[in-house]
């Protein structure tokens, strides 16, 4: 079951479409970049008869701040920790979801589409939290797992050990947290449907297809597992 999940769980280095994949999320940093610091979405406004500007450019810099480390974290995991195949709809299908949300989030946070910047206070702490929380989780989880199977005397074993005994995917976890504070960052309520949908994607594809292509690989040892694990949310779901 090499497709699964949407997704092909192969093993293979993919180097190239994971490097183009990577250059495609690097211009869009360049591109939140030159929004936030050389006014680019007034020049965009220009080009449309009418001079737009963000009007909240600290709350724009901390967006951007998170999405370049959103970015390297992706290097992290394309480059290091992904073992499995990247097929070039995956590579494409990605970026322009990338592109969609980290530039969306900026000009939204950022006050394109008000007129006054809103003060930092502690939702925007909350916020902050939350997003480094989940990097963490998501990052340091499959780091642990990582160094794990690179062990001979691993191969073939089912891991359950590092963040992963307190949930069967604790890294999809993570990445809710990281989405939830990154949403909550621009100060616009409509913005947590991207968290909501994530749960619901993790919970009715993701996790389902991956659940299974587990179950057939690791046979018993995976059923032990889920029997006495949550698969999402910590002691919880």
């Amino acid at each position: 079951m090499a497709q699964s999940g949407g997704v092909n769980r192969e093993h293979h280095r993919s180097n190239l479409p994971k490097f183009v994949f990577w250059l495609l999320h690097f211009l869009v940093i360049a591109v939140c970049s030159w929004i936030v610091y050389f006014n680019g979405w007034r020049t965009v406004g220009g080009w449309f008869g009418q001079e737009w500007q963000l009007s909240d450019p600290i709350r724009a810099g901390l967006l951007l701040w998170c999405a370049a480390i959103y970015f390297l974290r992706t290097g992290i995991t394309l480059f290091y920790l992904l073992a499995r195949r990247v097929d070039w709809s995956e590579v494409f299908g990605l970026a322009v979801f990338m592109a969609f949300f980290e530039i969306g989030l900026l000009l939204v946070g950022g006050g394109a589409f008000r007129a006054q910047p809103i003060n930092l206070d502690l939702l925007d702490g909350l916020a902050i939290f939350l997003f480094v929380s989940g990097s963490w989780l998501n990052t340091w989880s499959e780091v642990q797992r990582k160094l794990w199977k690179q062990n001979p005397a691993n191969k073939g074993k089912c891991y359950v050990d590092g963040l992963f005994r307190h949930s069967m995917h604790i890294n999809y976890f993570g990445d809710v947290v990281l989405f939830a504070g990154w949403s909550l960052l621009t100060h616009n309520i409509l913005i947590l449907v991207l968290p909501f949908f994530m749960v619901l994607m993790f919970a009715f594809v993701h996790i389902p297809a991956l659940d299974a292509y587990l179950a057939g690989r690791y046979g018993s040892a995976f059923d032990e597992y889920a029997r006495k694990t949550k698969k999402l949310v910590p002691y919880v779901w």
